[in-house]
């Protein structure tokens, strides 16, 4: 089993205990997301970014992730397979030798 195996077992485990699977569907699991989300920018609300409480991002971080493990469960797709495709994209539409050093979309430069 792999670690994301594991995990995604480990979330699956906790809402069947709970009979939680009949709110997890894809509109109300990328509601959570946003949600989460917000609250992991709460840490950094009104901080240099070097402030942010580590221990309230890490909480928080780990509520995204799970709500992300648990969306891309639902619709059967891959995170490993996912993720690298994402970054194989963003390398076409980014590359290096353009982009080095450059915060400007990609549409920009």
């Amino acid at each position: 089993m792999t670690e994301i195996e594991e995990i995604l077992a480990k979330l699956r485990q906790f809402n069947q205990e709970r009979d939680w699977d009949q709110f997890h569907n894809g509109k109300d699991l990328a509601i959570a997301l946003s949600i989460e989300s917000a609250e992991l920018l709460e840490a950094f609300l009104w901080k240099a970014p070097g402030e942010a409480n580590v221990n309230k991002v890490k909480e928080e971080l780990a509520d995204v992730l799970n709500y992300a493990f648990q969306m891309a469960d639902k619709y059967g797709l891959n995170i490993k397979e996912i993720m690298i495709d994402k970054i194989e994209r963003n390398a076409q539409k980014y590359p290096a030798n353009r982009v080095k050093g450059s915060a400007k979309k990609y549409n920009e430069y």
